[in-house]
């Protein structure tokens, strides 16, 4: 497990809970296929910056973060 895994906050404004998702996406208006940004989130979170991400059509995927509970 990297320490930046370890040290990763919820990307979630005001939200300092220690992140366990990773969320991959891109704006396809500016973003090449190839571009990809990613934000993480807690568990509370997750949902909610997903569909941020979703009802702006960007291609969304997310997946537990390495090296946290989730991804066991």
């Amino acid at each position: 497990m990297s320490e930046d895994q370890l040290d990763a906050e919820c990307s979630r404004a005001g939200c300092r809970q220690p992140a366990s998702w990773r969320i991959d996406w891109r704006n396809p208006r500016i973003h090449s296929t190839d571009r990809r940004k990613t934000w993480v989130a807690c568990d509370e979170h997750v949902g909610y910056l997903r569909e941020f991400l979703a009802a702006r059509d960007f291609p969304v995927e997310v997946a537990p973060l390495a090296g946290t509970e989730a991804a066991r």
